[in-house]
């Protein structure tokens, strides 16, 4: 090590505020997609707490076409800390250095995630709120940052991604009865047909018989997967006076 990096006087550090709650359709843990932007359709609505709902924050934001937010695993918080875990990727049988993951279970629980953004709304009655797109976040998540997306130093083509670098599994062919298609809000179907065929399943998971089930907005969904076709078998509003 050179000298200009040696060891130094570690600086304070200060607690994270929220700035921010999500609103998504993922209303389970169970179902949301495993990477921001696998599925682009899915949309979300970052409403600021009371201390940050200034809109001058927001200024010059429209300009971007993407954003990366910081939030927390807030259903992943824990004491103490596993220095391995078992990612999906290799079928939870390998432990691997979390750091050399993705997973929930980290030290600070601190999720990372590019969005689309879709649109700055400066004045709503819960003052200025941003839409965005292929967001990969349970609902009500906080949020302890927002940044814009700068493609020139933050996107790296030839990147290697290690032990993830296999390309995605290929999508499910999802089979939507009709009968269980009319209970899903019309604008929510095209997304959640997207959200089955990334295979919602754990990854270790393939008993044709099984069948899994997980809420999305306000459905309930059921379905079982055999081989590369995902049958929904039963959706159940969960609220009898869930609008479209």
């Amino acid at each position: 090590m050179s000298d200009s990096l040696a060891a130094a006087t570690p600086h304070p550090s200060q607690p994270l505020d929220i700035i921010a709650h999500i609103q998504t359709d993922f209303v389970c843990k169970f179902g949301i997609p495993r990477q921001s932007g696998l599925v682009p359709q899915t949309q979300g609505r970052i409403v600021f707490t009371p201390p940050y709902r200034n809109s001058d924050a927001l200024r010059g934001l429209e300009g971007f076409s993407h954003l990366w937010l910081i939030w927390q695993f807030s259903q992943a918080v824990r004491q103490g800390w596993s220095p391995t875990v078992r990612p999906p990727r290799l079928g939870g049988e390998a432990r691997m250095g979390v750091f050399a993951t993705r997973s929930p279970f980290r030290p600070n629980a601190l999720g990372l995630s590019s969005v689309r953004l879709l649109r700055v709304l400066p004045e709503t009655p819960e003052g200025p709120v941003i839409d965005v797109a292929g967001a990969d976040l349970l609902n009500q998540t906080p949020i302890f940052d927002i940044k814009p997306y700068l493609a020139y130093t933050d996107s790296h083509p030839h990147a290697s991604g290690g032990f993830a670098s296999a390309c995605a599994d290929p999508l499910l062919q999802v089979d939507f009865p009709a009968q269980w298609l009319a209970l899903v809000p019309e604008h929510q179907r095209d997304v959640l047909i997207a959200v089955l065929a990334q295979d919602p399943r754990p990854r270790y998971q393939q008993d044709p018989e099984r069948v899994y089930a997980f809420e999305f907005g306000a459905c309930h969904i059921r379905f079982r997967v055999d081989q590369d076709q995902l049958q929904v078998c039963h959706v159940a509003r969960l609220t009898a006076d869930a609008e479209d």
